[in-house]
């Protein structure tokens, strides 16, 4: 599996905000989202055990799988691996891939970039929207059978257009009380 880096650190958005886990970010993505703050394309080459020494080198039982985009590469062995070591398996995805038979997750969180009919992912624990203005028409995911339903502000880094989107997000959660507010906390308290 090509790997992008692996950390521990604090879950800084949605429904497992401020946990403590281990961080497998994968390389590639099918997508290019302009507001991506990640750089996908490096990366080295592990097996599911080595990903799974290196996480075990940490003492909490959280691993989010993330990326890029996770589901192009996570595989059954990868999270057998996991799962017997005791760890509770989370990944980020933006939906457009399903999962490959016999890969158990525990969480997904789908965070999507296109509209939901687009989405081939088995099941969504939690949706997690970019917020990025009163343009967006959200009326299309809140039929999705999602546990948990978060909006949360793009980061534009410009901090005038941020206060601008937060403040918009608000409203919307408060008008539509299905939403709750996600806020990337990892930047707020400037953690990885």
């Amino acid at each position: 599996m090509l790997v992008n880096e692996i950390f521990y650190s604090l879950q800084g958005e949605g429904y497992y905000t401020g946990v403590p886990a281990v961080f497998v970010r994968l390389t590639g993505c099918n997508l290019r989202c302009p507001f991506c703050d990640t750089d996908f394309d490096e990366g080295k080459e592990m097996s599911e055990e080595e990903i799974v020494a290196e996480v075990r080198r940490f003492p909490a039982r959280h691993v989010v799988i993330t990326g890029g985009e996770p589901t192009l590469q996570i595989n059954k062995r990868l999270t057998f691996l996991l799962h017997k070591s005791g760890k509770f398996i989370q990944i980020e995805t933006n939906g457009t891939h399903a999962l490959d038979e016999g890969v158990k997750i525990d969480w997904i969180t789908c965070s999507p970039k296109s509209m939901p009919n687009k989405l081939r992912i088995q099941r969504i624990d939690e949706l997690k929207i970019i917020y990025q203005g009163k343009e967006q028409d959200l009326t299309p995911y809140e039929t999705l059978g999602a546990k948990e339903f978060r909006l949360q502000p793009c980061d534009t880094q410009d901090e005038t257009q941020n206060q601008r989107l937060l403040e918009e997000t608000i409203h919307y959660v408060l008008d539509h009380p299905q939403w709750k507010l996600s806020l990337q906390t990892q930047k707020i308290i400037h953690v990885r």
